[in-house]
């Protein structure tokens, strides 16, 4: 199986009924993220390459609106059927917080874990279905891609239905889109004021 129907079969995870809704979506939010999927309809799109080993964690949101008592068991098997086309993918766990809506990462347990475990050399790829299932707030997920990006082995986000791959060569220089990527460089902050930082949720505010 080649990289793209990898992909379209990671895609169809966005289409099938959500178990994630948007709720108040900011309008101004959804046009930026449109914005940017038009930026990237326009160049040499890259995305996590199936030939490179990557740890992967994946993080749902689970908040089941189906009829299905098993939905998240289904969710779950999607993700571990898709990842299993790629030899040099390791799923190393999912990481599930509750609710239809995220609130501030530090609230999100599950999400810390996983944050934790990237510090700590566990992850090097994080998928997750939408933007929205990580936070409400879009600097929190600025910094926190700056910062895993800032490892001495970076580790990155995979976002399935905005197709964001933060690792991607044009996101490094140019940073041209920052709604997503802050303009502050956090490259040798160390691991404990990264912990504060999830602790705290207050970094972003600077």
């Amino acid at each position: 199986m080649n990289d793209l129907e990898i992909y379209n079969r990671l895609g169809e995870l966005s289409e099938i009924p959500t178990n994630s809704l948007i709720i108040n979506e900011d309008s101004e939010r959804i046009r930026k993220i449109n914005e940017h999927r038009l930026w990237l309809k326009s160049i040499r799109h890259e995305r996590p390459n199936p030939a490179v080993s990557y740890r992967i964690g994946v993080y749902i949101r689970y908040f089941n609106q189906t009829k299905y008592d098993d939905y998240l068991s289904y969710h779950k098997k999607q993700f571990e059927d898709t990842i299993a086309l790629c030899p040099k993918w390791t799923l190393v766990d999912f990481y599930i917080d509750k609710g239809s809506t995220p609130p501030k990462m530090k609230s999100s347990e599950e999400w810390c874990r996983l944050i934790r475990d990237c510090f700590e050399n566990k992850i090097d790829l994080i998928i997750t279905q939408k933007l929205s299932n990580i936070t409400k707030d879009p600097k929190e997920i600025t910094i926190i891609s700056r910062l895993l990006a800032a490892q001495e082995h970076p580790i990155g986000i995979y976002i399935v239905s905005e197709d964001i791959f933060t690792l991607a060569s044009y996101y490094q220089n140019d940073l041209r889109d920052t709604y997503f990527f802050p303009e502050n460089e956090t490259r040798g902050i160390s691991n404990s004021e990264k912990y504060a930082y999830l602790e705290s949720g207050d970094k972003t505010d600077d």
